[in-house]
């Protein structure tokens, strides 16, 4: 049997109370169907980068942000409500920072860039190519935590 996942359990307990997560039924499947997904997320943005800046980068958003939900999605929790997206990585740093925090922390740059350019503003600057190839590489570290987590990380 799996060791109970201790890495900030006070933090995790209070996004429960809070009900900013939730519990669901854990799923390895899912964990690893999001984590498929992101891949190919990942493949179709780079491929993409120079025709369609905008799409390549939400992409990129979508694969670590499909990343950090399987692994709360193998452990039997699920973020929700308002500002659900920002709850994925508060999840993810505290349970796994330190080591991975420095990749982890890059989450906050695309979501806000990928906010931007879904809800954007008359002076918000468009995404351009050199925005999409930056986030390739940071999308790309976040999916690798989450394979190289999943596997090790029991039911919460």
């Amino acid at each position: 049997m799996i060791a109970r996942w201790e890495q900030a359990r006070t933090t995790i307990d209070a996004l429960l109370a809070d009900r900013r997560l939730e519990r669901v039924a854990p799923s390895r499947e899912l964990a690893d169907a999001l984590v498929d997904q992101a891949q190919r997320h990942l493949a179709t943005a780079a491929g993409s980068v120079s025709a369609d800046p905008t799409g390549s980068f939400q992409l990129a958003y979508d694969a670590a942000r499909k990343a950090l939900a399987a692994v709360l999605a193998n452990q039997g929790l699920r973020s929700r409500g308002e500002g659900a997206h920002a709850v994925l990585l508060t999840a993810a740093l505290a349970q796994l920072d330190p080591p991975m925090g420095r990749d982890l922390r890059q989450f906050d740059w695309l979501r806000r860039t990928r906010n931007s350019a879904e809800y954007p503003m008359p002076e918000t600057p468009p995404i351009m190519s050199g925005d999409a190839n930056d986030a390739l590489p940071l999308s790309q570290a976040i999916v690798a935590i989450a394979e190289r987590v999943i596997p090790n990380m029991p039911v919460y």
